[in-house]
């Protein structure tokens, strides 16, 4: 390959530069893609050809995003104690010294790519997906994206690599769907990866390797600087066993959209997000390349009738599990050694309004066997916080305690939450203010904790799943998909099998930048920034409740109860040995079934019907206070209500197995 200075250090292309870029057009492959998402990639480009649009920032403007990210980090930023411990880090002084550095340096000197790389540096230091520098105008409209995906799996104990996907346009001989690779740009593939992932902020070690892998061939360029390289050369082992090289060009698109922007409700929706922005950005990247068919699903469901049509009771036959929402879940039956159970799969958390979310959710889990669940949340980078707490009670018949949150204590934080009271058009955040007044004085490094998922809407819908059920995990599960998994885990809910040893460990809510100027503080000390350019920081961290109560979830994630190694056959074959592995677990736990219907008779009594399994005493509650407690002798169980001058507005039946609490119904 010839040698070159890097992309991120663009200079403008010469005739000989434009030569070694190959093509300014954009390869073969992208205009073959799925008819569902060809319209989309209508203006791909070449990395060569993205590099020349790229604006330019003023050093007047480069000063001003320093200024506004040293209030972020050193006044805003709520895991700054943290960080500094755990990483032996100390952004504050970085940022000041890049300032200054600004402050003497002459207009013509200040190069705009450096600048980026800079301040991107300081932010990747923090270990922290959620606190991110967003560069500014081209790069934060586009990706750049090759056409295959890679994933790693184990094979007698070695970390193996292939290409996993194919995007649908793209075709050759010999470099195909599972492919093993062996090298790239002529470095060893398991190397590569690791240089790769020191470019990312991955919490810990298993999500820094994630990432690693994840992003050879996919990268949101508003959190990153573009490749270094305008191609790569992928060393693979064909089918029949013989090296070859194929050299894959970088193409650069925008982000495929969510589907799902929540503006109606912005500054609660904004306010309440918990999500790894990059990896929700190269979750629906990848969507589009390897599974246009969801995107066709997704619009033939957009509609009132469609979806009322999905809700619609279902009659005899196969099932549809189709979801009203094909890119936030999908669900299946998976048939196991063990027996067969249900799988629901939750891509995204990122879904607004709430009640949208929990309510598909409960369709889909009460269509599934119920002989055992197996939720998957593996790749999930959040969305908004509520969504993951909400859906919890769904699969336990204990209470919830949502996971409280938590302000770094500083006088800019005890503003926000001053102006921002129950009238506010962002959040409420009047519960902080006392602790946080009460701390200045006493020198504490945080408020007090609050929840911000309503305590009793965790509570008011109750059990809806009564079999086993088990979480599958891995180290791209990220913030609100932390704190589900750190919920189904501190209210003991079931096993969680880890394809990594430790979720992404990012624990906190996540406010951007321009919402502090437009929505939080207006008219205060923060400024919007010039081209485009964003912020995003972790501003109330999160802490577990139950057994691990007061423990951070930063940094220390979610341990899985038991761990899979990926298998060849996994990544090539649904998942069939995970699955496997997962209905092994289901198989050891107790099954049991509850249903309840009430019955209406002539002359206005009624009859409460129970079908159970695995329960032996039933203790019914009418309106809050407790009528009866029945032993359950055979499947089916009847109680007579009792009629009275009092209207029953709330019944609750809660299902003992012995003394041990098993199910709960609220009708």
């Amino acid at each position: 390959m010839p040698s070159r200075k890097p992309a991120t250090s663009h200079q403008p292309k010469t005739k000989t530069s434009r030569r070694n870029a190959k093509s300014d057009k954009p390869a073969p492959w992208v205009k073959k893609l799925g008819v569902a998402v060809r319209p989309h990639f209508a203006k791909a480009t070449s990395l060569s050809t993205f590099l020349d649009s790229t604006g330019k920032l003023t050093l007047e403007q480069g000063k001003t995003i320093v200024k506004q990210a040293l209030l972020l980090v050193e006044q805003n930023y709520a895991h700054l104690p943290l960080k500094r411990a755990m990483h032996s880090i100390d952004p504050v002084q970085r940022l000041k010294l890049l300032l200054q550095s600004l402050d003497l340096s002459q207009a013509a000197a200040f190069i705009e790519t450096e600048f980026h790389l800079e301040l991107t540096e300081i932010f990747t230091s923090l270990r922290d997906l959620h606190t991110n520098y967003l560069l500014p105008s081209p790069f934060n409209e586009m990706t750049a994206v090759l056409p295959f995906a890679v994933e790693d799996y184990y094979e007698a104990g070695q970390r193996k690599y292939i290409a996993s996907h194919i995007a649908t346009g793209f075709s050759h001989p010999s470099f195909v769907k599972g492919v093993e690779l062996t090298h790239w740009n002529g470095v060893p593939i398991e190397r590569a990866v690791w240089n790769n992932a020191q470019r990312y902020a991955g919490s810990n070690r298993e999500a820094r390797h994630a990432r690693g892998v994840q992003t050879l061939t996919a990268r949101a360029l508003i959190i990153a600087p573009p490749p270094d390289e305008l191609w790569v050369i992928v060393g693979y082992i064909t089918s029949a066993g013989k090296p070859a090289e194929f050299r894959f060009d970088w193409q650069t698109n925008p982000p495929f959209p969510s589907g799902n922007e929540p503006t109606a409700a912005k500054g609660l929706a904004a306010a309440s997000m918990g999500i790894d922005l990059e990896q929700d950005i190269v979750r629906r990247m990848r969507l589009a390349l390897f599974a246009p068919r969801t995107i066709s699903e997704a619009k033939k469901v957009s509609g009132k009738a469609a979806r009322a049509a999905l809700r619609a009771p279902q009659g005899m036959g196969a099932v549809n599990y189709d979801s009203i929402y094909p890119q936030v879940f999908s669900a299946r039956e998976v048939t196991t050694p063990a027996g067969t159970f249900g799988c629901i799969r939750i891509w995204t958390f990122d879904h607004w309004p709430p009640e949208e979310f929990v309510g598909e959710f409960i369709r889909l889990i009460e269509l599934l066997p119920r002989e055992g669940l197996i939720v998957d949340v593996r790749g999930n980078g959040g969305g908004v916080i509520h969504n993951g707490e909400l859906i919890l009670q769904t699969l336990t018949p204990h209470h919830i305690e949502p996971e409280t949150l938590q302000f770094l204590n500083s006088p800019l934080n005890r503003e926000i939450c001053q102006k921002n009271g129950p009238a506010s058009g962002w959040a409420d955040l009047s519960a902080w203010v006392g602790s946080i007044d009460q701390a200045l004085k006493t020198g504490a490094a945080f408020s007090a904790g609050f929840p911000i998922t309503d305590p009793v809407k965790c509570n008011d819908i109750a059990q809806r799943y009564f079999g086993p059920v088990i979480l599958i995990t891995d180290a791209l599960c990220y913030s609100t998909t932390d704190i589900f998994a750190a919920g189904f885990q501190d209210h003991k809910i079931g096993p969680i099998l880890g394809t990594d040893g430790n979720t992404g460990a990012g624990g906190a809510n996540v406010w951007e930048q321009k919402y502090f100027v437009s929505d939080i503080l207006p008219a205060g000390v923060y400024e919007e920034l010039p081209n485009g350019a964003g912020m995003r920081v972790a501003i109330r961290r999160t802490l577990r409740v139950g057994p691990n109560a007061g423990t951070p979830l930063e940094d220390l994630g979610v341990e899985p109860s038991h761990r899979h190694f990926l298998t060849r056959k996994d990544l090539l074959s649904e998942n069939a040995d995970l699955m496997n592995a997962a209905g092994a677990l289901l198989k050891a736990q107790p099954l049991r079934k509850f249903a309840a219907i009430v019955e209406k008779k002539a002359g206005g009594n009624s009859t409460l019907k129970m079908q159970t399994k695995g329960i032996t005493r039933l203790d019914i509650y009418i309106n809050e206070r407790p009528v009866t407690s029945l032993d359950v002798n055979s499947a089916s169980t009847s109680f007579a209500m009792p009629a009275g001058k009092t209207p029953i507005q709330k019944i609750e039946i809660r299902g003992f197995d012995g003394s041990e609490l098993v199910a709960r119904v609220k009708m």
